[in-house]
């Protein structure tokens, strides 16, 4: 994967406008290592798996050295397992699909955070 081939989503940097708190995650959290084309390796926290239609979409969020995202840059993938259940990542193609999976991480995130609003309550 290529830098240019990577898709990101910018949460605004106001962490209440995604549902997460970008700054402050749990280093228990899973994590995948990226590699891209130049050989730079990238370690993202694994947001979440989710499904849009027939297909399974990952967002993974970069970290720095020290764990952290100060960008609030999240970057989103089609998500696959292959039959020995071994994870696979692949670009999304097209403007139409990102905007797709776009869409449905952007209401995964705006119903996590109504949760957690309602169970303050």
């Amino acid at each position: 994967m290529s830098e240019e081939e990577n898709k990101d989503f910018n949460c605004e940097g106001d962490c209440t406008s995604c549902g997460s708190d970008c700054n402050s995650l749990d280093l228990d959290q899973p994590t995948v290592t990226l590699t891209l084309d130049d050989d730079t390796e990238i370690t993202c926290a694994i947001l979440t798996i989710y499904p849009v239609q027939d297909k399974q979409y990952i967002a993974l969020l970069p970290l720095d050295e020290e764990g952290e995202n100060e960008s609030g840059e999240v970057y989103l993938y089609r998500y696959m397992e292959n039959e020995g259940g071994q994870p696979s990542l692949d670009n999304i193609e097209t403007d139409e699909e990102y905007e797709i999976a776009a869409d449905a991480f952007d209401e995964l995130m705006d119903a996590q955070e109504f949760e957690e609003l309602d169970s303050e309550e």
